[in-house]
């Protein structure tokens, strides 16, 4: 199984960015699938998860700036990530929901200027 990122960069405060999450394998459209972030000096963090069938779920910190989406066809998730603050800086990751240790990526860097 692998699970690849893309799509981070460098935005200012207030832009936007979409990240990526490919996967291989059958993981993808049998399991909730969720992004993670971990900034620097912090633990890894949940941002958002979204089920096989569509179902959201989203952080307090991210909740009406940021959109969870999948392609189920694709083995592709998605992160529409609006409004963005410098809080939001970090790398972020995809995995399954609950994740498990083998499936973390190289992940990919966002960073938000102020």
């Amino acid at each position: 199984v692998q699970l690849v990122e893309s799509g981070g960069g460098l935005v200012q405060a207030g832009g936007s960015l979409k990240l990526s999450c490919a996967a291989s394998g059958s993981i993808f459209s049998i399991n909730t699938m969720g992004w993670y972030r971990q900034a620097p000096g912090k633990q890894r963090e949940l941002v958002a998860t979204i089920s096989n069938g569509g179902s959201t779920i989203y952080t307090n910190s991210v909740k009406g700036r940021f959109t969870i989406s999948r392609d189920n066809a694709k083995n592709t998730m998605y992160l529409q990530m609006n409004s963005l603050k410098p809080e939001d800086t970090a790398v972020y990751y995809c995995n399954v929901f609950p994740t498990r240790p083998g499936y973390w990526g190289q992940g990919t860097q966002v960073t938000v200027s102020s």
